[in-house]
């Protein structure tokens, strides 16, 4: 199964292009590159490890692949950053593929469903999937609960942002065997990632970079993101 180093290298590897914009919104980072524009969560504000960049005004203009040295720094922010660069690169405006959301892809499995992350509406459309948060809410479990929930497991659902924290590839471990979707905004659409095990890619492609730009200063949740763009669903061959 592949590291994260690997898993970091193969996404980051001929990356092109400069930063046009960067935008660190309420919910959601934003690097617009010249062929596409990539998202990614922001962190929460207090998070362990958070701190002001010290570039900050200075981010526009930036080469994509100095950006992505940042998804092993020790600041949430530069994480972030680098996995917002590294959408921008792989999730081009012109890409094409299925308009499913992760979601539908798990209810047509109709098995075993584990779920890392807690999505919006996954109770009502998978309502025997066990939900791993890191801040469990009812009926969901916590992080410690994966080894023995994953063993079991015959469809993953994996929150892209497990790229910034690091333990994508610790989850991909403990259920090698399973149907395993990278799905949110935050997806980086880039088919390196079949060789690491995942089998649907389900993330999100920006068509009015105007429109996103606006929502995302004005603190846009993934509901308010949906009229930027369009869903994108790729499978392994």
């Amino acid at each position: 199964m592949a590291s994260s180093k690997m898993i970091i290298d193969a996404l980051s590897e001929r990356m092109t292009g400069h930063a046009n914009r960067v935008m660190i919104g309420l919910n959601w980072t934003l690097v617009e590159g010249p062929t596409g524009i990539g998202l990614a969560h922001t962190p929460v504000r207090g998070t362990s490890g958070c701190y002001g960049l010290s570039n900050a005004g200075e981010l526009s203009g930036k080469p994509l692949s100095t950006f992505a040295v940042g998804l092993t720094s020790a600041n949430p922010f530069d994480r972030a950053l680098a996995l917002a660069a590294i959408n921008a690169h792989h999730n081009n405006f012109s890409l094409t593929g299925s308009s499913a959301n992760g979601i539908d892809v798990a209810a047509n499995q109709q098995n075993k469903t584990v779920v890392i992350g807690r999505f919006p509406g996954i109770r009502n459309r998978l309502p025997e999937a066990k939900v791993i948060e890191r801040n469990p809410g009812p009926h969901d479990f916590p992080i410690a609960a994966a080894p023995e929930l994953l063993a079991d497991a015959k469809t993953l659902l994996i929150t892209a942002s497990t790229l910034t924290d690091g333990s994508l590839s610790k989850y991909l471990a403990l259920a090698p065997d399973a149907f395993t979707v990278l799905m949110g905004p935050g997806t980086p659409l880039s088919p390196s990632l079949f060789k690491a095990g995942i089998n649907i890619l389900a993330g999100f492609v920006i068509d009015d970079k105007e429109k996103a730009f606006i929502a995302i200063a004005q603190g846009a949740a993934v509901k308010a993101l949906k009229s930027c763009g369009r869903n994108i669903c790729l499978q392994a061959p």
